[in-house]
């Protein structure tokens, strides 16, 4: 029987052998701790949010304010574009691979159509677009979604905080 590397994790509910730093099973997508091993990061960390002007140049948000004006998408990690926020449109914001996407998140572990965020009447919603790898929240893979302020966004090897009004 193989050994498995050193620092590698394994998944508290399927059991496989994830590599040092992973913040989520490769397999199942359950999460996999901020211990010392862990790839969660440091208890009081932040990001600077910035927007991409139409200029390519960077523009900083105060996440305060652009929350106060609408709900907003931040980059946590993943891509080297922690940081980058996404203001959400009156009635639907694509996610995925397409440059096409609203929110684009230019890997292969995320789907050219991967997500639709949709306002209803009772909230915003994330809906799966079937995607190959899924969509989690909180660490749950799920297919639709009524989402709440702070709630953590898994698309591929993305991070994303939502912030609500």
């Amino acid at each position: 029987m193989a050994r498995p590397e050193r620092g590698a994790l394994h998944c508290p509910e399927c059991g496989f052998v994830n590599p040092e730093g992973a913040n989520y099973c490769q397999k199942c997508g359950a999460f996999l701790g901020d211990g010392p091993r862990g790839g969660g990061g440091a208890e009081g960390e932040t990001t600077a949010a910035y927007q991409v002007d139409e200029a390519g140049e960077l523009r900083p948000v105060d996440l305060e304010r652009a929350a106060a004006e609408g709900a907003t998408l931040v980059i946590r990690s993943g891509g080297g574009r922690a940081g980058e926020a996404f203001e959400l449109g009156e009635e639907q914001t694509r996610v995925g691979r397409s440059t096409e996407s609203d929110v684009f998140l230019d890997d292969v572990t995320v789907s050219r159509n991967h997500a639709l965020l949709v306002r209803r009447r009772d909230g915003v919603y994330i809906d799966d677009l079937g995607s190959l790898n899924g969509t989690y929240i909180n660490r749950r893979r799920i297919d639709s979604h009524k989402l709440a302020d702070g709630d953590e966004l898994q698309i591929g090897k993305y991070k994303l905080t939502y912030l609500a009004r």
